[in-house]
């Protein structure tokens, strides 16, 4: 058991780590064109698992990725953001943990579908409207919670977070999450000189893309559940599907978006 585990998360490891390689290579060496061809390619990916996940057949799995794909070109050439990054916005923040609450159910997967639009185009929009850098900042946030999650609620975890929904979180996980990202928005703040008041703005910041990136995970986790699946996928070693590795970012990026030049002013 012990043997298997350290394998899960050697290949957990190396499969994160070739993911970053090639982002932060996209980022900082495509034109923003190619960054958008690149979100089109993985939210592809990610709108035919969600797809599946609601039950679609394959033909219409595809036909719905192919929609998320149509849906990024649209709102990229229309240069209509800001609306966008407030809805997904507000999905994430009132939509979604009122749906948590009351149970993600296989007869809600029309409306799963339709979600779907929601949870990967505003995030892939996102990551080509973010500079380079502050993408990378923010994606930073949502991986640095998650690794102080997974440690913290390995070594101290008791009580469930969502125990009918994801059984493997739990509130000291959180908490760890909370810890380690409230240390690097303290040290980022104190690299851009953002005095006692832009530290404050920080940390606000990073707790409440925190608490998005919980409200991502958990998301996906109930749609899978409902659909009866462990992965959206098996594309991705050690992590499953494209869905289980985007998930967190999919709820921080847009709200991010729409903070990220409130920011500025704090620099």
């Amino acid at each position: 058991m012990v043997k298997r585990d350290a394998g899960a998360l050697a290949a957990r490891i190396a499969t994160a780590a070739v993911f970053m390689a090639l982002l932060l290579a996209a980022l900082f060496l495509l034109p923003r064109v190619g960054v958008a061809a690149l979100m089109a390619l993985i939210i592809g990916i990610g709108g035919f698992e969600w797809a599946r996940l609601c039950g679609l057949r394959l033909v219409h799995a595809r036909l719905y990725a192919a929609g998320v794909v149509a849906a990024l070109a649209l709102l990229y050439a229309a240069e209509f953001y800001r609306d966008v990054f407030l809805l997904a916005s507000a999905f994430w923040m009132i939509a979604v943990p009122a749906w948590l609450w009351s149970g993600v159910k296989p007869q809600h997967w029309v409306a799963l579908a339709v979600a779907g639009f929601v949870v990967l185009v505003p995030a892939a929009l996102a990551m080509v409207v973010l500079q380079p850098l502050e993408a990378l900042l923010v994606l930073a946030v949502a991986w640095i919670a998650d690794t102080g999650a997974y440690f913290a609620g390995r070594r101290w975890g008791r009580r469930k977070l969502a125990p009918s929904i994801s059984p493997g979180k739990t509130w000291e996980g959180v908490a760890g999450g909370l810890i380690a990202a409230a240390a690097y928005a303290i040290i980022l703040s104190m690299l851009l000189g953002g005095g006692t008041t832009g530290m404050a703005v920080f940390l606000g910041v990073a707790a409440l893309l925190v608490l998005m990136s919980i409200a991502g995970d958990l998301f996906e986790s109930a749609a899978k559940r409902q659909a009866g699946v462990k992965d959206s996928g098996a594309i991705l070693p050690g992590h499953g599907g494209m869905l289980d590795r985007i998930d967190s970012a999919t709820a921080t990026l847009p709200l991010a978006a729409v903070l990220v030049p409130l920011l500025s002013h704090f620099k």
